[in-house]
């Protein structure tokens, strides 16, 4: 039985726009697929006329520096993402978590926007871009004619495997994460640094039971700003913005981690899975997670 009717190869987004919003047929787009295939396989995903392969179109396997920022194209695989130097030099948790996504034949086929579409809240690339503070480019259909615009990462989630895009008429383009603002660039006292780590059962290739990215910049012995993401924190991607704003401003020392982590557990709502771990464990073994991963971004700045 054949798994769709159509595939098309569009070269520019707005032809891939168009082919998804003029298909004779449910459609879907398709770049890595190593998720859409076994689910169409295995019966999980409902029949699909048309397939819309994203990986002919130039802007969305671009992985490059634009102005401020550090742009991914969401067609990118994730293993260059965990070897490119730009993503090392400037956005070292998402290539740390880029390393860890499933097994190398996996990497080399699974892309940066796949990861992202799934809308899973402990998605280790989603977990690290949260960080990162990413900003998302979205393109569609509007009035006759193909727009693109930016969005704020976290808004691209509503639930566990529910995405705000919606992928019989959207595309993800990519993704900008901000290198440097204004203010911290005209400060040479100020320096940032990234780190992402997950905890996992000892075993193949395994999902994250908790995973967690830290962004900071550093002033002297201070932390100037921060960024926390850990998950599964709850039913999307989780910012632990109450553990930020205590560590703001302060040096990092063992009573400002721990006045860090009850906020940050005092926020987050951990989840039970069966196949991974109790809300109770989770909690249990975050703080371990967070004060690594916190440490290891403090000691890079």
């Amino acid at each position: 039985m054949n798994l769709w009717q159509d595939y098309k190869r569009p070269t520019s987004i707005a032809e891939a726009v168009r082919d998804l919003t003029t298909a004779s047929g449910p459609a879907l787009p398709i770049a890595g697929g190593t998720d859409l295939l076994l689910d169409l396989r295995q019966g999980r995903h409902s029949p699909v006329h048309t397939l819309v392969d994203l990986t002919f179109i130039p802007e969305m396997s671009a992985l490059e520096l634009r102005g401020d920022s550090l742009y991914i194209g969401a067609a990118v695989p994730v293993s260059r993402v965990a070897r490119d130097p730009l993503a090392a030099a400037h956005a070292q948790a998402l290539t740390e978590a880029a390393n860890l996504i499933a097994g190398p034949q996996v990497r080399n086929t699974a892309t940066l926007g796949g990861n992202v579409a799934h809308a899973l809240p402990a998605a280790d690339g989603t977990i690290a871009l949260t960080a990162l503070d990413a900003v998302a480019e979205i393109a569609g259909r509007v009035a006759e004619r193909t727009e693109t615009r930016r969005v704020p990462f976290t808004s691209l989630f509503l639930g566990p495997g529910k995405s705000a895009v919606d992928k019989t008429k959207e595309i993800i383009v990519g993704f900008y994460i901000p290198i440097e603002t204004s203010e911290f660039s005209k400060n040479s006292e100020i320096s940032m640094a990234s780190c992402f780590k997950r905890i996992m059962r000892p075993q193949g290739v395994a999902l994250p039971i908790l995973n967690c990215a830290v962004w900071l910049a550093r002033e002297n012995d201070a932390i100037k700003d921060i960024r926390i993401a850990i998950g599964p924190g709850g039913a999307t991607p989780f910012r632990a913005a109450e553990a930020e704003s205590t560590l703001r401003g302060q040096p990092l020392t063992e009573e400002t981690f721990s006045r860090a982590l009850d906020a940050l557990l005092a926020q987050a709502k951990f989840r039970d899975s069966a196949r991974r771990a109790s809300a109770d464990y989770r909690r249990h073994i975050a703080g371990g997670l967070f004060g690594d991963v916190l440490d290891t971004a403090w000691s890079r700045t």
